[in-house]
């Protein structure tokens, strides 16, 4: 294993969470099919080495399977989303110009939120984790994609591909277990700034791009010396750059051009229209639309991550781990949502996150395919596969987020005593 940043300053410490930062290290190789890992998590105890290996080998199967036949269907696929989206998100901003009526600026807020979740989703989430390498077409390739979401591509694939996916659920090596500022799981220790939990996962919902933009800067590695000085002065360049741009985008140049566009049209069918105000519908509906799609990216994935029922880890079951440990880790760690085959593709097929926890490299269009399978062998081997309604674990999520926000007797006195 070798980390891909310098080693940390003596003594790293997080005061938060009464742990050591963790090291944002990334696996090289591949995992062994076979062996002995130190501690399995509870719910997978009944399982032995065997049967994990067995397991492993089912589910290397399933994706040796997928990858052998995707080919021009799934080629198809993604351009015809690719075409989906943008037509979408030109209808809106088409339907802005000329919107007199608040349903008509409805209708275009809808369209471009509908396009921006359709980019951020089920395109730029799914090309940037490479789905689509295999094409080898320049304009839909993890290398050369760039979302319409303020965190910058490059960033997001450090902190989401490689130590996300990696150390998923690992307490102390996943930071995406709370985002360092949520407490999720009651193996993260409680601390007073914890009882603002609801409110700052309310501010965090349409905010939802720039608290990712944040996250992926990594303050908390910097600040722990993981990360130097150099690696922080780019990300941030980078961030700057990403952010001005976004802004003179969708704050700046849309709603300019939306009002000359309005104001010359509406001039030349003989209902002239002020220009500000033009320009400050515009200018609303796509802040209606950003926060629409934000609200939405961040209940899809706090479904998949937070729900009842998602497992936590701590570090010493991913000593000895196997590939078919790695399996059962996402299994236990990740949650679906049911629902139709339209809401898959809303979710970026999200809706499916034990499958694309399982494989996140497989095209998203197939994870409705090899879905039952997974369910099967998490019935045969004695795991739980958890998947409910999209209410139902949304509001789950919100509970488990509220409850932890107050201390138990047992963790006031842990506090107490730190």
């Amino acid at each position: 294993m070798t980390a891909t940043t310098t080693e940390p300053k003596a003594g790293a410490f997080d005061r938060k969470t009464g742990r050591a930062a963790a090291n944002p290290e990334r696996r090289t190789g591949v995992l062994p099919t076979s062996g002995h890992v130190a501690v399995r998590p509870p719910t997978a105890a009944h399982l032995s080495d065997e049967d994990v290996e067995r397991l492993g080998a089912e589910l290397d199967a399933i994706r040796d399977e997928v990858l052998a036949q995707r080919g021009a269907k799934d080629a198809a696929y993604i351009k015809k989303m690719v075409k989906i989206q943008r037509v979408t998100e030109l209808a809106g901003r088409v339907a802005m110009i000329g919107a007199r009526s608040r349903i008509a600026w409805s209708a275009g807020v809808g369209l471009i939120a509908l396009g921006k979740v359709l980019d951020n989703m089920e395109l730029g989430h799914n090309i940037l984790h490479g789905q689509w390498d295999w094409m080898r077409d320049p304009d839909i390739h993890s290398t050369t994609w760039e979302w319409d979401f303020v965190a910058p591509a490059k960033g997001w694939q450090h902190t989401h591909n490689d130590l996300h996916h990696t150390w998923t659920n690992v307490i102390g090596k996943d930071r995406d277990v709370g985002y360092n500022i949520l407490r999720v799981s009651d193996d993260q220790p409680w601390k007073p700034r914890d009882v603002f939990n609801p409110l700052v996962n309310a501010l965090l919902a349409p905010a939802f791009e720039w608290g990712i933009a944040s996250y992926d800067i990594e303050w908390d590695q910097y600040k722990a010396g993981y990360k130097t000085r150099e690696r922080m002065m780019s990300d941030m360049r980078d961030l700057r750059d990403k952010a001005v741009g976004m802004v003179l985008k969708d704050y700046i140049a849309t709603p300019l051009a939306a009002a000359a566009v309005g104001a010359v049209v509406g001039k030349a069918f003989g209902r002239p229209a002020r220009f500000a105000s033009i320009a400050a519908r515009a200018l609303g509906g796509t802040v209606a639309a950003n926060a629409l799609r934000n609200v939405w990216a961040h209940s899809v994935i706090f479904c998949g991550h937070f729900p009842d029922g998602v497992d936590t880890f701590e570090e010493e079951m991913i000593d000895g781990e196997t590939r078919g440990d790695w399996y059962v880790r996402q299994m236990l760690g990740s949650a679906n949502i049911d629902g139709t085959r339209v809401f898959h593709t809303l979710t970026g097929n999200l809706s499916h996150q034990i499958e694309h926890h399982l494989f996140p490299d497989l095209p998203s269009n197939r994870y409705i395919e090899v879905a039952p399978k997974v369910r099967d062998i998490c019935r045969r081997y004695g795991l739980p596969y958890n998947t409910g309604r999209f209410g139902r674990q949304l509001g789950s999520t919100w509970k488990n987020i509220c409850v932890l926000a107050v201390p138990t007797r047992e963790e006031w006195a842990a506090y107490r005593a730190a």
